[in-house]
């Protein structure tokens, strides 16, 4: 219960750094499939969107999972993350 409650909180004040590191943190869920289906394509996704918002982390992590996944894989991942910012 208290990580939904730091969650929460840290969403209230999310901008810059909090922000980034919240999405880094939602890449790592589905890159070990901690919580939800081991997803490549979704962690792909939001490590882009973190490494956007400043994270090196995730530029890092980002980089890392990429070497791992196929062209089609990588071209969803990037569609995702630029819809995603469009609309966000």
């Amino acid at each position: 219960m208290a990580r939904y409650e730091m969650l929460d909180q840290q969403l209230a004040v999310a901008g810059g750094k909090a922000e980034a590191d919240i999405f880094c943190e939602m890449g790592m869920m589905y890159a070990i499939g901690r919580d939800c289906p081991l997803d490549y394509v979704a962690a792909h996704k939001w490590f882009n969107i973190a490494a956007i918002k400043g994270s090196e982390r995730a530029a890092e992590l980002r980089a890392d999972l990429a070497k791992t996944m196929s062209k089609g894989e990588l071209a969803s991942a990037l569609r995702s993350a630029r819809e995603w910012m469009t609309m966000h």
